[in-house]
């Protein structure tokens, strides 16, 4: 069974920044590319970010691109996501999840597509 717990969420000022950071446990790490998503109150979920198993390949919804980075650090089983120059409309709960490792990683932003999820952890943007 597969865990995946994030942290570093919190509340700041607009302009500040968090790195969320989300542990996986429970099988091969490497074998997933990985996603985050955000879900606001009253909103959809909505997707932010994806990295390949291996972090060659990174895709951004146009909302965060320029201002948040995703990485990962498999010997630690280990996925982050930098986030920079936070706005309100940021605000959310942010999740973690693992990509089907039987699918071509061409569906990144669906959240269908992905079979493991945390907890989320919750982040707040104050004007």
């Amino acid at each position: 069974q597969v865990q995946l717990v994030e942290s570093g969420g919190g509340t700041v000022q607009a302009g500040d920044s968090l790195r969320l950071s989300c542990a996986v446990s429970g099988r091969t790490f490497t074998i997933y590319a990985m996603g985050w998503f955000r879900q606001a109150p009253g909103k959809e979920r909505e997707f932010v970010s994806a990295i390949s198993w291996n972090g060659a390949d990174t895709y951004y919804s146009d909302s965060v691109k320029g201002r948040f980075t995703i990485s990962r650090e498999n010997a630690k089983n280990t996925v982050y996501l930098q986030m920079n120059s936070l706005k309100p409309d940021d605000t959310a709960v942010y999740y973690c999840a693992t990509y089907g490792p039987t699918y071509p990683f061409d569906r990144y932003s669906d959240y269908a597509m992905y079979e493991n999820w945390g907890q989320g952890t919750q982040v707040t943007v104050s004007s």
